[in-house]
């Protein structure tokens, strides 16, 4: 559950201007989350958010949205937290999660930003990660369980 409300928390403050607490915690109700104003502080913590000096709006703190070394330090922190396995297929990769966890995982190969990696489509257990050719999908997947250890 925390980490479906941790995507969510990602998701909203990428498409919306959330400026406080309340009406974060307004936007994860309306997604079916019941959250305390404690629980919210700690996730903000967690996810590192800050606000925007512009116009006082939560965002991932710039240095792991900038720094490589950091969204690749996340991603393999996520992989192998979240990853159950990989599969090749052509041009595609299909990763499996535990319930719930695929989107957070979807979001760390989003930011760590592969060369290889055109995009990605998240579910609830499952990733598709689309390459830009069988080659490159193989070389995703060594690099992927690198990452995580494997």
């Amino acid at each position: 559950m925390k980490a479906r409300r941790q995507s969510a928390i990602r998701e909203i403050i990428e498409r919306e201007e959330v400026r406080s607490q309340e009406q974060l915690r307004q936007r994860l109700s309306a997604r079916g989350f019941a959250v305390t104003q404690a629980t919210l502080s700690r996730d903000i913590k967690e996810l590192e958010l800050v606000k925007r000096s512009a116009d006082g709006a939560y965002q991932a703190s710039s240095d792991e949205a900038t720094s490589k070394t950091t969204t690749h330090g996340a991603l393999a922190k996520a992989l192998s937290e979240y990853l159950l396995s990989v599969e090749p297929v052509q041009q595609l990769i299909v990763l499996r999660t535990g319930a719930g966890q695929a989107q957070m995982l979807g979001l760390a190969i989003d930011r760590s930003r592969l060369p290889e990696v055109v995009g990605t489509l998240a579910g609830d257990d499952t990733i598709l990660v689309i390459c830009r050719d069988p080659k490159n999908a193989l070389a995703t997947v060594a690099k992927l369980k690198d990452l995580a250890g494997e």
